[in-house]
């Protein structure tokens, strides 16, 4: 297939500085919750984003000094000349495909508590440090501000060393350079107080690293353009955020615009849909010469292209876009739109920075994979001799089983007991908010769609005697789940006292179509999204709704894909009751009794039904019954009922191994940290 010549512009190359990039597709900074830990997994991830046509690819945020430590969160280093190699790695292996490499040097300031080097914190004025962490920064001196810089500095001279081509200045999100730039600080000196002195500090650490790094390497600033809410369009910050970049206009080869706001930057796609920051973004070109990149998690090569041919950008910033499909602009390159995996926003990509372990994705199961299991998102080895697959289900698990069965050349059969295919993302797709989740069935439709040796079949309620009549030499069952009714989960084990009448109520009910009548009561033991959302669901629908939950906010888990807050914030202004640090301890025909679990005290309140979200109980019956008789196994929510992006990677992981030589307890590469 070739172009759609439309797109031809989206390939030209854009000048950055002194150096130039080769497209205008743009890898901006993310974190990976690899950093300094892993330098071969984080070298070969990147570089697979760089063999996929990304023309630029940068690093996550990396630290200039140690009072700069943001552990539990893996950042990268530039501490010391140690640092270099493992940089260099990467450097190599993006350059190798033609792509530019881009360094974010960090500072963190008040918001690094400094727990692995045990430095102490600096800031523009003594203020808590870190997020919740009882420690204060110090006010930093001339002295401070000095040494920073010189930090600074050194990590620059150093990411050119490694062989960088573009060297960041990062001045928003509530680090340090933001810090200086708040209003907030009322320092005394040149450094705090007027507009003009606040910038200070950004103005000469551009100008300086400009002069480190000469004319061999673009210096970025990274920047929020404000406020995206509409109540606050002509707030001090959008008004500020303008005057600074006027004042700085031509100053930085690049603008990189973003907002200091995690939940909307990144907002998961429940609350930001595709171009969230669009209007933040579209006057910047309007007060700088300079290359503009931003975000705003494009999915659509319609959309990247308006943003370019309307002067809004210059180059497509991405993050979870790169994640999910690291060939992304190949594949507009060869004119197969149609093959884009599409984020589907649900930031559990984030939550490998935030939990410290490395990045996974629901769309991309290779992603983390490329040097420790060296899987590769476009290419999967060929059986090695013939052989059937039966596939019993097409949730996540099923049809990504069935996608890289059949695209290794199985011959495979996949079967559905409903009349759709999909699984739990159809389901859940319908529920408010949910309806990019649906992208995972999409995406895996449209390529069986392809492959003459896959075969569906819906409405199939297969049993025991027809899979083994069926005769397949292999059998994957990936039936899914069922909530627990019960009410038994994580805070319960044993089940609640009246659970089994006609009042109680699961997530598959709902999703259903079978509702309660109300006030009802949503018992949130499962501290993902589905209790919010059903709570959502059923405010919706004009019942009155109260969300109870044994953990001390909503949807605690979902702190690690920064959408915690909007959940609540979303709950609250339905007017949805919100009941924490609290369970359900017996259910009557007309009322729920609840009790405190700190002080296990008691309330009795008026409840027509109640809404378990808990656990989930694999529907496994069919593996017990054939185990002993034929190769059988289960994958996904049937194996160990998870994420989506567990199910996914489970049907992907049995796909890959399948007739392949699997090593035996670790099946994965490790690098090892090795005493001197």
């Amino acid at each position: 297939m070739t172009r759609d010549p439309r797109f031809d512009v989206m390939f030209e190359p854009v000048q950055i500085g002194p150096i130039t990039a080769p497209n205008r597709f743009y890898q901006v900074p993310h974190c990976t919750g690899i950093g300094y830990r892993k330098p071969q997994t984080l070298a070969s991830l990147r570089e697979m984003k760089a063999e996929g046509g990304w023309g630029t690819v940068c690093t996550e945020y990396c630290s200039v000094h140690p009072s700069s430590d943001d552990d539990p969160y893996p950042s990268a280093t530039l501490w010391d000349d140690e640092d270099i190699r493992s940089h260099a790695l990467m450097v190599e292996k993006v350059h190798a495909h033609g792509a530019l490499a881009g360094i974010e040097l960090w500072h963190g300031g008040a918001a690094s508590a400094n727990h692995y080097s045990r430095e102490t914190p600096v800031g523009p004025v003594s203020r808590p440090a870190g997020v919740w962490d009882p420690v204060q920064t110090r006010a930093m001196d001339k002295f401070d501000i000095r040494e920073v810089k010189r930090w600074h500095l050194e990590a620059a001279k150093r990411a050119q060393r490694a062989g960088f081509d573009i060297v960041y200045v990062y001045g928003c999100h509530w680090y340090l350079l933001k810090q200086f730039l708040d209003p907030a600080n009322r320092r005394s000196d040149e450094y705090g107080g007027s507009l003009e002195n606040r910038v200070r500090l950004l103005r000469e650490l551009l100008e300086e690293t400009k002069e480190a790094v000469g004319d061999t390497c673009a210096v970025a600033v990274r920047f929020s353009a404000g406020s995206v809410m509409e109540e606050v369009e002509d707030s001090t910050s959008r008004d500020e955020s303008r005057a600074v970049i006027e004042m700085l206009s031509d100053l930085p080869d690049l603008w990189d615009i973003t907002v200091d706001d995690y939940s909307y930057e990144m907002g998961t796609s429940r609350f930001v849909k595709e171009g969230g920051l669009e209007t933040t973004m579209r006057w910047v070109k309007d007060v700088t010469q300079k290359p503009v990149v931003s975000v705003g998690r494009f999915t659509s090569p319609e959309t990247m292209l308006r943003l370019v041919r309307q002067g809004v950008v210059d180059l497509i910033g991405a993050a979870r876009p790169s994640i999910a499909d690291p060939f992304l602009p190949n594949k507009i390159a060869e004119g197969r739109e149609d093959d884009i995996r599409e984020c589907i926003g649900c930031n559990i990509c984030y939550s490998g920075d935030q939990t410290g372990t490395p990045i996974r994705c629901t769309q991309n199961p290779t992603m983390g994979e490329e040097w420790r299991k060296g899987w590769h998102p476009e290419h999967i080895p060929r059986k090695k001799t013939d052989a059937s697959v039966l596939v019993v289900g097409s949730g996540p698990a099923g049809l990504e089983a069935a996608t890289a069965l059949g695209q290794r050349g199985f011959d495979v059969t996949l079967t559905e007991l409903r009349k759709e295919l999909g699984g739990r993302v159809t389901r859940e797709a319908r529920l408010p908010g949910m309806a990019e989740y649906a992208r995972v069935r999409d995406w895996r439709l449209t390529q069986i769609d392809k492959l003459s040796n896959v075969e569906t079949y819906l409405d199939s309620d297969i049993d025991e005697s027809q899979i083994l009549e069926f005769g397949a030499d292999h059998v994957v069952l990936a039936t899914g789940a069922v909530w627990n009714r019960d009410g038994t989960g994580r805070w319960l084990d044993d089940a609640i006292p009246g659970w089994d009448g006609s009042s109680v109520f699961t997530p598959d009910d709902i999703m259903d179509g079978v509702l309660p009548n109300g006030p009802v009561i949503v018992f949130d033991d499962d501290h993902y999204y589905m209790g919010g959302v059903l709570a959502e669901k059923l405010r919706n629908e004009g019942l009155e709704v109260t969300l109870v939950t044994p953990a001390n906010q909503l949807s605690t888990w979902t702190t690690h894909t920064e959408e915690q807050h909007r959940i609540q914030e979303r709950i609250l202004g339905l007017d949805i009751g919100l009941v924490t640090g609290t369970s359900v301890a017996s259910i009557g025909a007309d009322s729920v009794t609840l009790a405190c679990i700190y002080t296990e005290r008691t309330r009795e309140v008026e409840a027509a039904a109640v809404v378990m979200v808990t656990a989930r109980t694999p529907r496994d019956g069919l593996y017990h019954a054939l185990v002993e008789r034929i190769d059988i196994r289960c994958i996904g929510d049937c194996n160990a009922p998870g994420t989506v992006a567990t199910s996914v990677y489970s049907g992907h992981q049995y796909a890959r191994e399948l007739q392949a030589e699997v090593p035996g307890n670790v099946r994965f590469r490790r690098e090892r940290a090795t005493a001197p």
